[in-house]
């Protein structure tokens, strides 16, 4: 295994820890690094690929997204709250640089118009909402 491989992995299991984390403690979004896992394991092993995205915290957080199929309004809600959460504390800390502020508003909104407007809305509140 090359060092690149190793790196993907490393930065797969991080990813996946820090997912599971926040799958459990409503503060920490689970959504970025169950991506940043499902990314570096494709990278890095089709082993390590098929596992993850076998497991049930993939299926629950990621499948129906991946698949184009959208999100739930809950994971959608859940997501833009905690976002909104922790961008108000960057922008609370950023008193004294307004292009900061300026910066940090402006991906905020862009980040609510997407989960708004360019990711669907399944129906249900389920994993499984959506399905064929």
């Amino acid at each position: 295994m090359n060092l690149k491989k190793i790196v993907y992995v490393a930065l797969g299991c991080v990813g996946l820890a820090l997912g599971a984390v926040g799958a459990v403690l409503p503060l920490l979004p689970a959504f970025p690094f169950l991506l940043l896992a499902a990314f570096c394991f494709g990278k890095s092993s089709q082993r390590l690929h098929r596992w993850f995205v076998g497991t049930k915290l993939y299926k629950d957080n990621l499948e129906s997204y991946v698949q184009g199929r959208g999100m739930t309004k809950k994971t959608k809600i859940r997501i833009m709250v905690t976002v909104t959460i922790l961008m108000s504390i960057g922008f609370v800390m950023m008193h004294a640089v307004p292009v900061g502020r300026i910066v940090l508003g402006c991906v905020w909104v862009f980040h609510i118009l997407y989960f708004l407007f360019g990711v669907k809305t399944l129906p249900g509140n389920g994993p499984d909402a959506g399905r064929d």
